[in-house]
């Protein structure tokens, strides 16, 4: 088989298979996590048009065109796939590929006005490969780095549709010590950077389209025309993890009157009073108990179980696009390390969705089916998803990695599967 009939035959199915539909689905006898705080209970699920039309202990009389037995396996909303690059990034180390930030090249210090979603490819072989494992959305972000603001996303359906966003613009800003050494030296370059821009924002039209900084642009008028509007209208995402730098988020975000989220975190429990009370959530990797910079010397595996108790809003991420799937080792890690285990489900199901003003994300009638059939406990690293389904219909469960297995599995002894003919 020449080179270009291989890569037809492997990625052929992945382009053109569609979701198998149909008009109601039954799910019966399902361990159910409804998506809130609450315990699960046996429940039947029954999905009408995309949409769950009831959830009760018995609709086993209901009639429906397919029907599948949970058999008191878990089930779940889809779940949120952390901070990625899901759909910008399809390999690291090949520029055309990654979507997901500004070059160094590019003059400007602030860029809340790139936005990352006119960048977003459904067809990305990450999606399927992420979808698969059970989850069902993403935060679609500028990429983190040296930029004081890298630009802007939201979130994003795993449901293969080019125009799958929904929710609250956020932008995403850096604060801490490596993107600061990058900036100006210091980290606090970043607070004067940023009290110049939103200063501004109050300025008379007419002033200058331009603020400069060491004789570069600081920001333009598109830019300052997206943060007039994300501070009335959106969410600003900071990445930060000393304390003192949480505690800097919390006085400009208060004095700037932003909705804001703190992502990082690693020393998030030392202020979690001050994080509780002023009610900012925290997007936090559970998995962050080793001191690997400067800015997370009091990290500790417990920061999940401590922000809770306080009364800080939760959710998680890996840091990762390309494993975000792993995502469910680090939320159980946080479990086994004092998180109540249904509060690591909703941090993974219904609370991203309500922070960032998604479509709400549960189990309950009037809402989109999206819902994981999974093989035993969600959170546990030896479990998988046994069926997903997206708007209500039941996905291929393939990708171009199970496609791959086929390909090269070997299936007789002494003789690789690339030797036999497909």
């Amino acid at each position: 088989m020449n080179t270009t009939r291989f890569f037809a035959a492997l990625l052929g199915p992945l382009l053109l298979a569609s979701h198998s539909y149909a008009a109601s689905l039954l799910i019966t006898s399902g361990t159910v996590f409804t998506g809130d705080d609450a315990p699960p209970s046996q429940m039947d699920i029954l999905i009408e048009d995309g949409l769950i039309e009831a959830v009760a202990s018995d609709l086993s009389a209901t009639e429906a065109d397919q029907m599948i037995d949970a058999a008191g396996r878990p089930v779940t909303p889809a779940l949120f796939a952390g901070i990625t690059a899901a759909g910008l990034s399809e390999i690291g180390m090949v520029y055309e590929a990654v979507d997901s930030r500004l070059n160094e090249l590019y003059t400007g210090l602030m860029h809340p006005e790139f936005d990352v979603r006119k960048a977003y490819n459904p067809l990305s072989s990450v999606v399927p490969v992420t979808r698969i494992e059970g989850y069902g959305y993403t935060l679609l972000a500028a990429a983190f780095g040296d930029r004081t603001i890298s630009g802007q996303g939201s979130l994003v359906r795993f449901d293969s549709g080019f125009d799958s966003f929904e929710g609250k613009t956020t932008i995403f800003v850096n604060v801490d010590g490596y993107s600061g050494n990058k900036i100006g030296g210091s980290r606090a370059a970043h607070w004067m950077l940023l009290e110049t821009a939103f200063s501004s924002l109050t300025a008379k039209q007419g002033n200058g389209l331009w603020l400069t900084h060491n004789e570069h642009p600081l920001i333009n008028q598109d830019g300052r025309a997206t943060l007039k509007d994300a501070r009335e209208n959106g969410i600003f995402v900071f990445r930060a993890n000393r304390a003192s730098d949480i505690l800097q988020v919390l006085a400009f975000s208060r004095k700037h009157q932003l909705n804001a989220i703190i992502s990082g975190g690693q020393e998030a429990w030392i202020v979690r009073a001050a994080l509780a009370e002023s009610g900012t959530p925290v997007v936090i990797n559970a998995l962050d108990n080793l001191p690997g910079s400067f800015d997370g010397l009091g990290a500790r595996l417990d920061n999940a179980a401590l922000l809770h108790r306080a009364g800080v809003t939760l959710l998680f991420t890996s840091g990762e696009t390309h494993n975000a799937r792993k995502l469910r080792q680090v939320a159980g890690n946080a479990v086994a390390n004092g998180l109540p285990y249904e509060v690591a489900i909703a941090a993974m199901t219904s609370q991203p969705a309500e922070i960032f003003g998604g479509t709400p994300r549960m189990i309950a009638p009037g809402l989109r089916a999206d819902v994981v059939i999974w093989s035993g406990d969600p959170l546990n690293v030896t479990s998988s998803a046994d069926q997903v389904i997206i708007d209500g219909k039941l996905d291929p469960m393939t990708s171009r990695q199970t496609e791959l297995l086929k390909r090269y599995l070997p299936t007789e002894p002494g003789l690789g599967r690339a030797y036999i003919n497909p």
